[in-house]
């Protein structure tokens, strides 16, 4: 039976075991691959076919970039909000757009299959189609998770999500540049596009989130509560201060992660010597699984120790993570320090997961889910995705070792905010006793 959601409402404790087995947590399962297929598809597996083509570093990293349109949900997130799709009124606010959403992927990747690299310009302009669509389907997705289960369960919600994005990233990577092995690109990503069939079931199937909208009356009240309200809400409940502080925490703490999972990280690996199919098998189907388990271990933390206290143990050690790259370049072509290097990443970004997301969703007024979770997770991607657009040069300029100290010494920032926002966030956490998210 599809999951029933729990209305809006002051979070309540879960055990860690409900957290994992409440049917809304399979259902996340299911929603998270239909996240995670398309985004390797405009990043790092896509970086691998354009640099087959005989395309330069720097305009690789660019066109890669395609992700920064996540970035940017915010933008359009208010659409999810407050308008109902009349061709899919009677799948509800959250599926409706769903649905819309995976459609535009399924689309967008056909038209990426057909269109090849040689007319770069359209087929640049049919990554941009994936990247968006996809962007919306995380808006619809995160705000349907939000809307499914209290704050407190939100740890596990997000650990099950992943399994799912992690196992669509196994799809999406190693699959596709085994298959890309045996097969031209362009039949890969039409193979990508029918994996989407399972996504789709799971929309249509899944239960619609019982919350209460308020429906403005007016175009003029419609445009208040849609675009200004969302952002005046959460300054109005958090104050100035705070609010501005949480916010630039919120921009700095993920740099470390966001640089290193960009079109750089393809051409890195190739460049180190090692061959398409030992790049698949090692970070894209052993170190997805290795990352699924650092997600359980950080949804069991977030629902063990709360949000606040997981999420800077987990920023520190992902941060610190990067530094093990030095050792891989100290050593091309070594499997075993790939395997090694790839372990701690993945466990430690893995890990990062949850609590991000936890504390993310406790900020969130369910009035406005889409807008606000939209704007808060754009926010943490921003900067890094940013860098990593200009990540090619800059790797081509310093080497790849200065590079990486880089993503390092960027974590002392957020570090050192995180200490500051101890007395607002650290004693009494958010996953704990709820928030200003109801």
């Amino acid at each position: 039976m599809p999951n029933k959601p729990v209305p809006a409402g002051k979070p309540a404790k879960v055990s860690v075991w409900h957290a994992f087995t409440q049917p809304a947590a399979w259902t996340m399962f299911l929603l998270g691959f239909s996240s995670g297929l398309p985004f390797l598809l405009v990043a790092g597996t896509l970086a691998y076919w354009l640099k087959e083509k005989g395309i330069e570093l720097k305009d690789i990293t660019m066109i890669a970039s395609a992700g920064l349109t996540y970035a940017f949900k915010f933008l359009w997130a208010p659409l999810l909000d407050h308008w109902r799709l009349p061709v899919f009124c009677r799948l509800g606010q959250r599926r409706g757009w769903l649905l819309l959403a995976q459609l535009g992927v399924v689309v967008g990747l056909v038209g990426m299959a057909l269109l090849t690299p040689t007319q770069l310009g359209p087929f640049v302009a049919a990554t941009l189609v994936v990247a968006f669509f996809g962007a919306t389907q995380d808006i619809a997705v995160d705000a349907y998770r939000i809307e499914i289960a209290p704050v407190a369960a939100q740890g596990a919600l997000v650990a099950t999500y992943a399994l799912g994005y992690r196992i669509a990233l196994i799809v999406a990577g190693a699959v596709a540049l085994i298959l890309a092995d045996h097969m031209v690109w362009q039949r890969v990503y039409l193979i990508m596009a029918v994996a989407m069939i399972v996504p789709i079931a799971t929309t249509l199937w899944a239960a619609e989130p019982q919350v209460t909208r308020v429906r403005p009356h007016s175009w003029g009240e419609a445009m208040r509560e849609s675009v200004i309200e969302p952002f005046a809400d959460f300054f109005r409940r958090y104050g100035w201060h705070l609010a501005g502080v949480t916010l630039l925490f919120i921009l700095l703490f993920k740099i470390p992660e966001q640089a290193t999972i960009g079109g750089v990280m393809s051409p890195f690996y190739r460049d180190m010597g090692f061959t398409k199919t030992q790049i698949g098998t090692i970070t894209k189907i052993y170190g997805i699984w290795i990352g699924i388990l650092g997600a359980f271990v950080g949804g069991a933390a977030v629902a063990r120790w709360g949000a606040w206290r997981t999420l800077g143990v987990s920023i520190v050690l992902a941060g610190i993570s990067n530094l093990l790259y030095l050792w891989l370049i100290g050593h091309p072509g070594n499997l075993l320090v790939l395997t090694l290097v790839i372990s701690s990443d993945n466990f430690t970004l893995g890990v990062l997961g949850p609590p991000t997301v936890a504390f993310l969703s406790s900020l969130v007024n369910r009035q406005h889910t889409a807008t606000q979770y939209a704007l808060l997770s754009s926010m943490v991607n921003l900067p890094g995705k940013l860098l990593g657009f200009f990540a090619g040069g800059i790797a081509e300029a310093t080497g790849y070792g200065s590079f990486f100290i880089l993503t390092v010494v960027s974590v002392l920032p957020a570090g050192l905010l995180f200490l500051y926002l101890w007395r607002w966030f650290g004693r009494q956490d958010p996953a704990d006793e709820g928030s200003a998210a109801s």
